[in-house]
């Protein structure tokens, strides 16, 4: 069973909630379906709070640091007919794994190619977005005010909602016994910039995925020791590290103690001077009034029907770029061209029934599987049969055979060769193709 298709409209008026990379073309999709489209984007400030547990922080809405570089290939990064390729006039760094400095050179010619930039209201923050009184789920009413200042704006009121504020803004630090008793200093990777202030410090890292991979060798060139508390150590080897004299792999933390002592799983311990938590972010979404109705429960946002729509608030809200460990850009794009559609009446969603049953038993499949809640929007393998599933809901290709193979061939490079991955690799070929 299907809803009937959307009442066609020459043109409804949209707000995107964030302007980063899943908000432009999210911009870029609803204008090319006819609709008015407003942005609003909060800017950036300089975060003091640096465990992120200060609800009335100023926030910082990047958590880049100065060595960073992609973990894929900007073959497969970009969107369909806007390549991440170096371009002569916008191209910073062009590697095939550039910094984030090419990143934002892209994001901004994407912005200047298609004419986005004069849609986008900067230095606004939503702190409401809820729907009108009376009930009617098409009427939202969006209340701003100015980041800088603090001022408050008159509301606006629009027919739909799409929240792309990204999840990588609001820390999720791991809890730790005796922590409040240990002397030392503790960091969020948010709030990681550069590897100088832990010259000559033992410093205790959390996590295993790509920023604790990274982050522990950009540190382990200037700090006395690097350990590295994990939680599976899989295929892993556990201990000191081929290639390190000061750098060291174990179970995670069990303990932290007055004397500074910070006490892993298998007996050992370390008098470390900071913990530096890569223990990735929480979604958040403090401006979204729903009557509880959408919440966030163990990081899982729901229900949502298919990671976008919530199926008593649809097609009216939507959310962009939630799922992780996919290649975001290409996906954004993906989930953009059918929330649009939706919403031009060009595309029909099933009734409401049946997305809540779909939902429903996507839930179950995962909690028969013994799968966390917080894993809920973790794709990985996943990401190309969701991507696809969206395309064939627009009418349009899905992803190219030669970026799912590339996906593939550069996670294998970087787990056999974690240290030099971004510079030497093995498919040409794919490149070749691309």
């Amino acid at each position: 069973m299907v809803q009937a298709l959307l009442k066609p409209s020459a043109c409804r008026r949209v707000a995107v909630i964030g302007a980063g990379a899943s908000g432009l073309v999210a911009v870029r999709e609803l204008r090319r379906e006819g609709h008015h489209v407003v942005v609003y984007e909060r800017g950036i400030q300089t975060e003091p709070d640096l465990l992120g547990r200060d609800p009335e922080r100023p926030v910082v809405h990047s958590s880049l640091y100065r060595s960073i570089r992609t973990n894929l290939p900007r073959e497969v990064m970009g969107f369909t007919d806007h390549p991440f390729v170096a371009r002569v006039d916008w191209s910073i760094d062009p590697r095939r794994f550039p910094s984030h400095t090419e990143v934002l050179a892209y994001l901004k010619g994407f912005t200047r190619d298609f004419a986005i930039e004069d849609m986008i209201r900067f230095d606004r923050e939503v702190v409401k977005a809820g729907l009108l009184k009376g009930g009617n789920r098409s009427r939202w009413r969006v209340k701003t005010r100015n980041t800088t200042n603090g001022t408050f704006l008159d509301d606006e009121v629009f027919d739909a909602v799409v929240v792309c504020n990204g999840h990588y803004t609001e820390p999720r630090p791991a809890e730790i016994p005796g922590i409040s008793i240990w002397p030392g200093k503790q960091i969020h990777s948010h709030n990681y910039r550069t590897p100088e202030p832990f010259n000559g410090q033992i410093v205790v890292l959390i996590g295993s995925e790509a920023s604790a991979v990274d982050i522990s060798r950009d540190i382990a060139p200037v700090a006395k020791e690097v350990h590295d508390a994990i939680r599976t150590p899989g295929g892993t080897t556990l201990g000191k590290q081929p290639g390190y004299s000061n750098m060291w792999l174990h179970p995670m933390i069990t303990s932290v103690h007055e004397d500074g002592a910070v006490v892993f799983a298998d007996g050992t311990s370390s008098c470390a001077g900071v913990i530096l938590r890569c223990t990735g972010y929480k979604y958040h979404f403090p401006f979204l009034e729903t009557e509880r109705i959408v919440c966030v429960e163990d990081n899982r946002v729901g229900p949502l029907y298919k990671h976008v729509f919530p199926p008593a608030f649809a097609p009216w809200l939507s959310f962009i770029g939630l799922p992780w460990k996919v290649v975001p850009l290409p996906q954004f794009e993906f989930q953009s061209k059918w929330i649009a559609g939706v919403l031009s009446g060009r595309i029909a969603l099933p009734s409401q029934k049946v997305m809540i049953e779909e939902t429903e038993n996507f839930y179950a499949e995962l909690k028969a599987a013994g799968i966390p809640k917080r894993y809920t929007h973790k794709q990985s393998e996943e990401q190309f049969e969701y991507n696809n599933w969206l395309a064939d809901q627009s009418g349009i290709p899905g992803m190219e055979d030669w970026k799912k193979e590339m996906y593939f061939a550069t996670s294998k490079n970087r787990q056999a060769r974690p240290e030099t991955y971004r510079d030497v690799w093995e498919d040409d070929e794919l490149v070749k193709q691309a």
